[in-house]
């Protein structure tokens, strides 16, 4: 059994919600073996650790479980409350549990993160910036940039709700509200923004990062609502 190849390079959440979208719908079935994590590095074109951490997503949702010495194996296509909630929940019910998580987030990077996390942001922020003209890369490293912040908290808590939430960003509804939205203008707006997060980051301005934040938010979101009445 062999897993589908997205058309571009993914992140850990959308090759989980890739392998888990087979998995609900039946193409993958209980018992089956995921090909090995090198075979799906190379399907979807991403580091090892990437496969590994959508992996250890998957079996945090009871969805698959690793035998040591054999592989990955499916253990279920019954969509848990957990699943069930990230299926369920709508763009902008998610933008409002960001709203909840991520200034925070800001506020404990400023407290916690250390110099490689910053670094990691600083070359995400550069990802982005030459991806004007590219929604899908600008989107890819968007999402990075997003979970590394989180990580950079060092909360084990709220990056795994982090990791939720992205889930949910992987699902199609919220894949075809941001291709209605991501246009140059709007990706250079949110490339301003993350790097003024970054900068109040690295200046240790822990109520500063976490306003220009919610800022930031409130620009997606408006931008989805704009996007819903269309």
């Amino acid at each position: 059994m062999t897993a589908k190849t997205p058309p571009r390079k993914a992140n850990s959440a959308q090759v989980a919600a890739s392998i888990r979208g087979q998995i609900t719908s039946g193409t993958l079935a209980p018992g089956d073996r995921l090909p090995p994590e090198r075979q799906l590095s190379v399907q979807y074109s991403v580091a090892r650790g990437t496969v590994r951490h959508a992996l250890n997503l998957l079996e945090r949702q009871n969805l698959v479980e690793t035998r040591a010495g054999s592989g990955t194996y499916v253990v279920g296509n019954t969509p848990t409350a957990a699943n069930a909630v990230l299926t369920n929940t709508r763009p902008l019910e998610l933008m409002d549990a960001r709203f909840a998580i991520e200034p925070h987030c800001c506020r404990l990077a400023v407290l916690h993160g250390r110099q490689s996390d910053f670094d990691r942001l600083e070359d995400l922020c550069a990802v982005m910036e030459q991806s004007v003209d590219d929604p899908n890369a600008f989107s890819t490293a968007d999402t990075e940039f997003h979970i590394c912040l989180t990580e950079s908290a060092h909360n084990g808590m709220l990056a795994w709700m982090m990791e939720q939430i992205t889930l949910a960003r992987s699902l199609d509804e919220w894949k075809q509200m941001r291709n209605l939205t991501l246009n140059e203008s709007i990706i250079r707006t949110y490339n301003t923004q993350h790097r003024q997060v970054l900068t109040a980051i690295r200046e240790r301005e822990p109520e500063r990062a976490a306003e220009l934040m919610k800022r930031h938010l409130e620009t997606a979101r408006l931008t989805l609502t704009r996007a819903a009445q269309t």
